[in-house]
């Protein structure tokens, strides 16, 4: 699509609008969600009690899990996507279950797992809980998954579901004696579903369940691996856990809350189905549809495994094996879930503290009074009433809030209101702005603002009689009265110096230096510069865009280009005086590109030209930005420095730079120095940019260290962007560079802008993450902001909030548009507050939290040793978790681990920050690349911080290549790999390609065009163009991924086995990593190790 075409005229406010209640809507509802076809291969055939310990072919791997994964799974509509649609040769996300699901005899009591031999006397858990909990117990070597007994005290009008509680080998057991496994037909369901699907969907929104787990004895040494034989005399019990898919709680009236269920067997619950869906067998993994035999040229993983519907055999000790990932929650499977719940319906945002759909859903939002979570979403929608329990709890209240975020075609923009001469109606006291959140009194001659209380008279010409229910009458002909997101035209007052301000303009400023020659470089540039000053952004309905141009080249001097569409051939003023730079030329250096079109192409020619014998290799680099800023200042207007810059600047001038990486300092107290500026020099520059408007977005082309942690300050502060490509080749990094080069020149960016953010009373914004700058407490200031951008801002209490009117929020921006036009955009949210810690638990986002978290974290590095950061980090989590555990959660072992149904995830995310680049180097990262990604994650949106710290890896061969959607994707772990397969693993900035090394013939000829394994290139950057459909279906894919994300991501080809596989592993994010990153199970053990403590 053409980012400029010219939008659709906006509707006069009053016709059918498309996000409006009461009008006639086309496109919502009825509008179906892409449907996939249904996959031809059957749930995978995992093992059974009675299995023997032989590894599947191919790769030498550890032992096989068993167990489910802990997810809820409602089910399916027909024709949505599942997961765990595999054939039969690979270990995914669990093993199916033959038989049906049957309840667990109350009385009877769970054997212990394998643990390290401790000598206290045995303290086991009978298994019966209240009858409204589904109880879970699976086998873990050195984890005992059981079920929990909490449960909240429930809302009115919320039935409970499940918890979900994983119980702990961490109490005391007996060394010796057998314990027999169970029958098949007496497995324990693990659910985490509320209730049952077709009665009760599992919403977010519902009360918190607990997902609990067991760690390893801490009362005995752990055992390393988890893995080993077991101790002399110990029997093991199998004891697989299967999902529930169909199987529901007991009826509440069975027993009285926290009856123990003793007694003869309960027994087994038929499947119950709703009335609208149909019966689907039980399978593994979340899937649905008829269970599958083995499937054609899959063999049987193990062998003696049974295929589905054969009868299983005799139950059998199960071998000794290390602790089951497939028990602990799994993030696959909650994204999963809530596509399946989420997807279909339009999110609606008229109700106050609604929990939207994850950033991984695909979902339509109908704007009803309350901001999109495109542009605001929360860390919890019901926030504490009191500071002291917001303390208690240590949920961080934070929003990440992305003001310009671009929407689908499917969502119309904000509205544009013209107040005319008398501008947007303010509280007079708060100056908070017009919103649905005000409150007419008075018969309309009043509102009382809903931010700060205060009476406001209504202006003569904005008066409204109000309705019956005391609504102004015409508040759905108004966006700022029915809407949560809307932009008012802004009057003369909210301009610089009293004066409307002028179009902006975009200058090009391109590093001569030899480097940038010998590479191809400039060359490249100039050559796409010709065609792409034709996608410059325009307004709406424009035929061009009004930004203008200009142009200079640099090494250790300045070269200014006069393009004046009057001249025949373009004239060059060099600059020497770097110390003192000032602008040679105003008129004919910022140009229209239409009308001095020829000149520009003239001296887009000659550039490469005439620096093509240059031996210079020095470069400046602060008189370059100094230099653009004075020529803005100069033109009166606002606008955007391009920088394209190849090497550490070492020339005699300002902001003179030394190579000071040193590796040694990892570690070490001095490890912040790595990421702080060098100098004061850009702070200060970076402080004139932005009073002028000027944003610089920074190329960087480096061969060694430049020092990106003080070069990239200046776009930090004024709201711009890094772009690196180390080691620059133009066949190898051309497309990625190009590409990210259209989209930051085209995309739409607000200049000279401020945002603030005004709270109702009770709480107040502290404290701000991002790239801006901040001259007092509560403006934030950008010299430019585009839509990908994100201000995260963290709230505390100042008073008592009131349940009743719950708290609000108003992000005001005012900007400059692409077309010089000054503008207001306003984003408003309710949210609701609660007296119950349960009430905060069961409305908090998982996704945004870590968002926030990673921030918090990437800043303190500029000030803490790193060490004290990791460890601020997980004393937090284990806070959260400890308060959920003591205060919302009934009464159960200390040996369970205990997690909101809201945050079972919240483990496995955190560790993936902690293992991350930043925080936990390995020895292959770059000084330059942690400072890179530092900068780059403090503006990301909670859609890119999720995939970038928890990649997504999907299988390419496993899904029918007809079908259009994307394949199941798979955990990031290497367990989850089979050699018989390729698999594609994306996270926003990377994209690899991995092929098994027993990847069938026929798919290597038909992706890579080579006959065998052995002759694809390893580190092969892009895919050959075939004319078959497993080559057009990954092309496809791989395109669709790429025009997901914000920056263009190189794809990479890597073997099994081969040297370029270490760095793919590197984003196997649960396993454990080379620089000591702890995999996915130890860390929840060591989350669980630490809770326990607090509790103690």
């Amino acid at each position: 699509m053409n980012v400029n075409q010219s939008a659709p005229p906006v509707p006069p406010f009053g016709q059918n609008q498309p996000i409006y209640p009461g009008y006639h809507q086309s496109s919502y509802g009825g509008q179906p969600g892409p449907a996939a076809p249904a996959t031809p291969y059957g749930a995978y055939n995992g093992p059974v009690p009675g299995y023997q310990q032989a590894p599947p072919q191919g790769v030498p791997r550890a032992p096989p899990s068993s167990g489910a994964p802990p997810a809820s799974a409602a089910q399916v509509p027909c024709g949505q996507t599942t997961y765990g649609q595999f054939g039969q040769g690979d270990i995914q996300n669990g093993p199916s279950s033959t038989a049906q699901m049957q309840r667990v005899p109350g009385s009877q009591q769970f054997g212990p797992p394998l643990a390290p031999v401790v000598s206290q006397p045995a303290v086991l858990q009978p298994y019966g809980p209240p009858p409204t909990s589904t109880q879970v117990t699976a086998q873990l070597a050195g984890m005992q998954i059981s079920g929990a007994v909490a449960q909240a005290p429930p809302p009115s009008g919320l039935g409970y579901g499940p918890p979900t509680s994983l119980a702990s080998a961490s109490g005391n057991f007996p060394n010796s004696g057998p314990y027999g496994s169970y029958p098949q037909s007496q497995v324990p369901p693990l659910s985490q579903a509320q209730g049952h699907p077709g009665v009760q969907p599992p919403l977010r929104s519902a009360p918190p369940l607990a997902s609990s787990f067991t760690s390893p004895a801490s009362g005995g040494p752990r055992m390393p691996s988890m893995t080993g034989p077991l101790p002399p005399g110990q029997g093991f019990g199998s004891l697989p856990v299967n999902q529930a898919n169909h199987v529901s709680s007991p009826p509440a009236h069975a027993l009285p809350p926290g009856t123990q269920m003793t007694g003869p067997p309960v027994p087994p619950l038929p499947p119950m189905h709703s009335p609208q869906q149909p019966g689907y067998q039980l399978q593994q993994n979340g899937s649905f549809g008829p269970a599958r035999g083995p499937q054609p040229n899959y063999e049987s993983p193990y062998p003696g495994a049974p295929t589905f519907g054969s009868q299983p055999g005799p139950p059998q000790p199960l071998p000794p094996k290390r602790l089951d990932p497939d028990a602990i929650p799994s993030p696959i499977q909650v994204i999963e879930d809530d596509r399946n719940n989420r997807g279909s319906e339009p999110f609606v945002t008229g109700v106050r503290g609604q929990v939207p759909p994850l950033v991984t859903t695909n979902f339509l939002v109908k704007d009803q009074g309350n901001a999109s979570p495109r542009y605001i979403r929360c860390t919890s929608y019901n926030i504490p009433c009191t500071s002291d329990m917001a303390k208690q709890a240590q949920v961080p209240l934070a929003a990440v809030i992305k003001p310009l975020a671009r929407l689908p075609p499917e969502e119309a923009s904000p509205y544009v209101v013209d107040h005319g001469e008398s501008g947007p109606l303010r509280c007079n006291r708060c100056k908070a702005y017009m919103c649905p959140l005000m409150t007419f009194i008075e018969g309309g001659r009043r509102f009382q603002c809903s931010f700060c209380s205060c009476i406001n008279d209504v202006p003569p010409q904005y008066f409204q009689h109000l309705d019956h229910t005391g609504k102004r009458v015409d508040a759905y002909d108004r966006p700022e009265l029915s809407l949560g997101s809307y932009e008012f035209l802004a009057t003369v007052d909210y301009c610089k110096n009293n004066k409307f301000p002028s179009p902006p303009a975009f200058i090009f400023m391109i590093d001569v230096s030899y480097n940038a020659i010998r590479t191809g470089l400039v060359r490249l540039l100039c050559e796409e510069l010709k065609s792409l000053l034709d996608y410059l952004p325009r307004e709406g309905g424009a035929e061009e865009s009004a930004i203008r141009v200009g142009f200079v080249t640099y090494n250790k001097v300045l070269h200014f280009y006069n393009v004046k569409s009057s001249l025949a051939q373009p004239q060059m003023m060099v600059v020497s005086d770097v110390a003192d730079m000032f602008v040679p030329l105003l008129d004919g250096f910022l140009v229209n590109v239409s009308e001095s079109r020829a000149v520009i192409t003239s001296l887009l020619d000659q550039i490469p030209e005439m620096f093509a014998d240059t031996r210079e290799t020095e470069t400046v680099f602060a008189p370059v930005i100094q230099a653009g800023m004075e020529a803005l200042k100069a033109a009166e207007c606002a606008g955007k420095l391009f920088l394209f810059h190849t090497s550490l600047p070492i020339a005699e001038a300002p902001g003179k730079l030394k190579n000071r990486d040193d590796r040694k300092l990892i570690n070490t107290d001095k490890e912040k120095t790595l990421f702080q500026p060098q100098t004061g020099t850009y702070q200060t520059l970076a402080k004139e940019c932005v009073a002028q408007g000027c944003c610089v977005d920074l190329f960087l082309f480096p061969n060694q260290y430049v020092d990106v942690a003080t070069l990239s300050v200046v776009p930090q502060l004024t709201g711009g962007s890094v772009y690196k490509y180390a080691c620059f080749q133009v066949e190898n990094d051309q497309e990625r560079f190009l590409s990210d080069l259209r989209r930051d020149v085209q995309k739409v960016v607000g200049f000279d802008a401020v945002m603030r953010v005004r709270t109702s009373t009770g709480i107040r914004a502290v404290d701000f993450f991002g790239a801006f700058y901040m001259s007092n407490t509560t403006d934030v200031e950008l010299a430019g902001l585009d839509g990908d951008k994100t201000v995260t801002v963290e709230f505390k209490h100042d008073d008592r909030l009131n349940e009743e009117s719950g708290a609000l929020l108003q992000c005001a921006l005012l900007y400059t548009s692409c077309a010089g036009q000054r503008r207001l955009r306003i984003h408003n949210l309710a949210l609701n507050c609660c007296t119950q810690l349960a009430d905060l638990y069961r409305n908090c986002e998982t996704d945004t939290l870590i968002n926030y978290m990673a921030k918090f974290a990437y800043r303190a590095v500029l000030s803490s040793p790193v060490k004290t950061v990791r460890d601020t980090l997980i004393t937090q989590c284990a806070q959260i978790l400890a308060c959920y555990r003591k205060n919302c959660a009934s009464p159960s072992s200390a040996g369970q681990l205990i997690l909101p149904e809201c945050m079972k995830l919240l483990p496995v995310y955190l560790n993936c920050v902690l293992k991350s680049d930043v925080l936990q180097p390995g020895a292959e990262v770059t000084t330059d690349d942690r400072a890179y990604v530092r900068q780059l994650v403090s503006s990301m949106d909670v859609a890119e911080t999720n995939v970038f710290f928890y990649p997504r890896l999907l299988p390419l061969t496993k899904s029918p290549l007809d079908s259009t959607t994307e394949p199941p994707a798979v955990r990031a772990s290497e367990e989850r790999l089979s050699s018989g397969d390729i698999y594609l693993l994306e996270n926003g900035l990377n994209l690899f390609v991995w092929v098994g090394a027993s990847v069938q013939q026929g798919v290597v000829q038909s992706l890579f065009n080579v006959s065998s394994f052995s002759q694809i290139t390893s580190g092969l950057s892009v895919l050959p163009v075939l004319d078959n459909p497993l080559s057009k279906k990954v092309r496809g894919l791989i395109d669709s991924l790429r025009a997901q994300r914000m920056r263009y991501m190189k794809l990479i080809v890597v073997k099994q086995e081969d040297k370029l596989e270490m760095l793919f592993k590197h984003f196997l994010v649960e396993d454990k990593s080379l620089s000591g990153g702890a995999s996915y199970v130890d860390f929840l053990c060591h989350m669980h190790k630490e809770i326990r403590q607090l509790l103690s």
